[in-house]
């Protein structure tokens, strides 16, 4: 059954949009386990059938369903932790051209599992691709957010500042959620009296989400077919050895 509404069909079949080269990793950092209903998973199902129709290949990541071992480091294993599952998962996060992290609100923040993800992300801030650029170059951000308390732009904003730190290139409209009224009540996809599921006709909601899946649709077919992001004045080799596009490196240059 399409997650999806009438207007969001009608968008997706106008728009005709086929990007079958394009790999898109959702994450989802709820706090329930895996084999409980998640409102985050329901939210994200709509961004995964807006891909779907334009070929890309989905991958869907519960975070819960894994360790992450507390660091910094890409296999925390190394460095005193007996276990650490992130080595199993980072391959899937690495290869993909769009990455959207999905988190429920708690305390007005993003979940204790997203900011374990974005700390390992970080954790392969050292490491570059093959143009010499940080590793995450080329590659798209998004951030979905649910719950019943106020605050999606702020959790949003902290999520993306932390992609687009990493490398991920963040397009306009990068973000979207369903938090439905302040305080105690349903979450994204609940029954309600009426039959109706919470969020399901909320215009602001699904605008946000359609918006948010073609702009990363959008940006990242753009740096697949450029190749990725130009490789000047941004890769490190070049910065650590002294030298300066367009210019001889002086520490190569012979004495006179």
């Amino acid at each position: 059954m399409s997650k999806l509404t009438p207007r969001q069909r009608a968008v997706c079949d106008a728009a005709d949009l086929r990007a079958p080269g394009l790999a898109a990793v959702l994450v989802n950092a709820t706090l329930k386990p895996p084999g409980e209903a998640s409102h985050t998973d329901t939210l994200l199902d709509v961004v995964d059938e807006i891909f779907t129709r334009a070929e890309v290949a989905v991958d869907r990541l519960r975070l819960s369903q894994y360790r992450l071992a507390p660091g910094v480091y890409p296999d925390m294993t190394e460095h005193g932790w007996d276990r650490d599952d992130w080595p199993e998962i980072s391959a899937r996060v690495i290869d993909a051209d769009i990455l959207v992290l999905g988190t429920p609100i708690w305390l007005g923040e993003k979940s204790s599992l997203a900011q374990a993800f974005i700390e390992k992300l970080y954790a392969h801030s050292g490491q570059t691709n093959d143009k010499g650029q940080y590793r995450f170059y080329g590659k798209v951000g998004g951030c979905l957010v649910t719950g019943n308390e106020d605050g999606i732009k702020h959790v949003a904003a902290g999520v993306l500042y932390a992609m687009g730190h990493v490398g991920y290139t963040i397009p306009p409209q990068a973000d979207c959620g369903w938090i439905g009224a302040a305080g105690p009540g349903p979450s994204y996809g609940d029954e309600l009296a009426d039959g109706s599921r919470a969020g399901f006709d909320n215009v602001f909601t699904q605008r946000n989400t359609t918006f948010m899946a073609f702009n990363l649709l959008h940006m990242a077919r753009l740096l697949k077919e450029a190749g990725g992001l130009p490789a000047v004045g941004n890769v490190r080799s070049q910065w650590d050895d002294g030298s300066k596009p367009g210019w001889p490196n002086p520490e190569h240059r012979l004495d006179d």
